[in-house]
């Protein structure tokens, strides 16, 4: 039975657009394998920890102010004096921040699944620098200060493993549970001995914070003058925040990043300001930075990109496949095509399920294997000839290996597929520069 150039492409169009069904489904379930594994990570950083942002430390000072009002009794007319209470607080940045971390990784597993966890080791240290008068400019006999304590947020104190000392100007004190203060959520304070109320004072802090959490870490640069120095294992880091690091240096051991900001770019005490009293936090726990320990792009993120390929994939295969039946005069059934496209759409299962439980990589190259081995066979047949088999074999894997490229250049993708494509147009044209189509579609192959 003759069968026309046109009635065969459109049937080949027509199988494309089919192949995109069980190409949809295969790409649903990736997202839903992908939910499940978010869905196992929260569980794993539920009982353990989540991720870590350190806010601090800022020092509160708590005050009573009491005032006298003067009144007059409505029925005899007489003045008398009304005194009230006024309860308030004060708050002061670190004139200087510093804090260095070393920063190690590991792996939690529940089931295939698995969740990197992170055991901060830091130093922090800074002064505080009070204001003479401690900055109030009504007379001080009003005021009646009560015990002073540092602040330190942290998001998830059950991350905390080591008993925090603070060291005040050469004393050594101990920090409380919470922060003692709501605008700053979860974290811990100490309480240090009485200020003097004419100010003017430096308090030079330090302590020792061991802290774990997953996924990522983040700090507010607290000081007038903020320096954070991070070290860790971990070769991907992706940088958070508002604020880039200053200098960073990232190799397969590990990465290591300072930052350094000032109050002229943070503008963290009109922040400060809008959160003890407008009860606007969002500027303050905003204005942070940090690095996030998560892999960049994970297996099920990949496969989703190789799916977001298939369509061009299998139209090259089905080209190549096409340019092999008209240059041959071979008759290729539509069913053989469809066979063809079924294989190809096998491995985005295979490599979904395999890259679950092993390297990408290795999951890509046994799943290419498979389709190139089972396809080149059965091309052989199809086509009347091992070589033919073999050559279709090769220009398959060689795709493949195109597929990977652009899957592993993130950044080149979409020149890398540009080329691909134009180099396939140009290969097709410069190999049926002499074929005479409408010869083509009147003579039909013999089966």
């Amino acid at each position: 039975m003759s069968r026309t150039l046109g009635f065969k492409l459109g049937a080949i169009a027509l199988l494309i657009l089919l192949l995109m069904i069980p190409l949809l489904m295969i790409d649903g379930l990736v997202d839903e394998r992908q939910g499940l594994r978010h869905d196992v990570l929260q569980d794993i950083a539920r009982s353990s920890s989540y991720r870590q942002q350190v806010t601090g430390p800022i020092l509160v000072v708590p005050y009573i102010k009491t005032t006298h009002e003067w009144k007059t009794n409505k029925t005899t007319g007489e003045r008398y004096t009304e005194e009230r209470q006024q309860r308030g607080r004060l708050y002061f940045l670190p004139e200087r921040f510093v804090l260095e971390g070393q920063v190690g990784t590991e792996l939690r597993a529940r089931g295939i699944y698995q969740a990197r966890l992170y055991h901060s080791d830091s130093q922090v240290s800074g002064q505080f620098r009070l204001p003479a008068r401690l900055g109030l400019g009504d007379d001080l006999g009003f005021y009646r200060f009560e015990k002073a304590f540092l602040s330190v947020g942290i998001s998830d104190i059950r991350g905390i493993s080591n008993d925090l000392q603070l060291r005040l100007n050469g004393q050594t004190l101990s920090f409380a549970p919470g922060s003692g203060d709501d605008s700053f959520g979860a974290g811990v304070h100490a309480p240090i001995p009485a200020l003097d109320p004419q100010g003017g004072q430096n308090l030079e802090f330090a302590f020792d914070l061991k802290l774990q959490g997953t996924e990522q870490l983040s700090i507010v640069p607290v000081g007038r003058d903020s320096r954070v120095k991070l070290r860790s294992d971990w070769p991907h880091p992706s940088f958070v925040g508002e604020y880039l690091p200053n200098r960073r240096s990232i190799d397969v051991k590990g990465f290591t990043a300072e930052w350094q900001t000032s109050f002229f770019a943070t503008n963290l005490e009109e922040a400060l300001r809008d959160c003890v009293v407008g009860e606007r936090c969002q500027a303050l726990f905003g204005r942070h930075f940090g690095v996030s320990f998560v892999d960049p792009v994970d297996q099920y993120l990949k496969t989703d990109r190789a799916i977001k390929y298939a369509l061009l994939f299998i139209a090259l295969t089905f080209a190549a496949f096409f340019l092999f039946e008209v240059l041959k005069r071979l008759a290729v059934h539509p069913v053989q095509y469809a066979l063809v496209g079924l294989s190809l759409a096998l491995f985005y299962l295979l490599l979904l399920s395999l890259s679950e439980h092993l390297p990408f990589a290795l999951a890509y190259g046994l799943s290419a294997t498979a389709c190139v081995g089972l396809i080149g066979f059965y091309v052989s047949h199809v086509l009347h000839s091992w070589q033919r088999g073999m050559g279709f074999g090769a220009l398959l894997a060689a795709l493949y290996g195109m597929l990977y490229g652009l899957l592993s250049a993130e950044d080149y993708a979409l020149l890398m597929g540009s080329l691909l494509v134009f180099g396939v147009l140009g290969s097709v044209m410069v190999l049926t520069r002499k074929l005479d189509w409408y010869g083509v579609g009147r003579a039909a192959p013999q089966a």
